[in-house]
């Protein structure tokens, strides 16, 4: 795993795959999330690798104080079943805790029931979150105590 910034290549190359996966997976374009899914100035990125190549990517943004929400988490098709994206969040949540916050959110979606899966196995549980994407119809909200 590399920690990165949000300007690093490797990170926009994969994240523009990851909406032309999820605009064919739930029919819809990529501004319909733009404003969602806009991630700029980020310090809290993540990047896998494999023979030197870019395979997976995930960052997190801070909500407040003590949380921190994971965003864009993705795993290239051909990398998949390898417990990359496992080890990603599993990165992601010890920079989250070594920068002192206690709790994590997240995002998905219901025809993602691989990732829903995957984050219950590591400890996040369904909740609720009012507002943002509620009208869609298709989001899945997840949190985890991280301490």
């Amino acid at each position: 795993m590399t920690r990165t910034n949000s300007e690093n290549p490797d990170f926009k190359k994969l994240t523009d795959l990851l909406d032309d996966e999820l605009c064919l997976l739930y029919n819809t374009q990529k501004a319909d999330y733009e404003e969602y899914n806009r991630i700029t100035n980020l310090q809290t990125v993540i990047l896998a690798y494999e023979n030197d190549i870019a395979i997976g990517c995930g960052c997190f943004k801070v909500l407040d104080e003590k949380t921190i929400e994971l965003k864009r988490m993705f795993v290239s098709p051909a990398s998949r079943g390898k417990g990359i994206a496992s080890a990603m969040v599993t990165e992601l949540e010890q920079w989250a805790k070594e920068l002192g916050f206690v709790n994590a959110v997240l995002e998905t979606g219901n025809k993602q029931q691989q990732a829903i899966k995957m984050y219950l196995k590591l400890g996040y549980s369904l909740s609720e979150r009012p507002g943002q994407n509620q009208e869609i119809g298709h989001s899945i909200f997840m949190q985890k105590q991280l301490a």
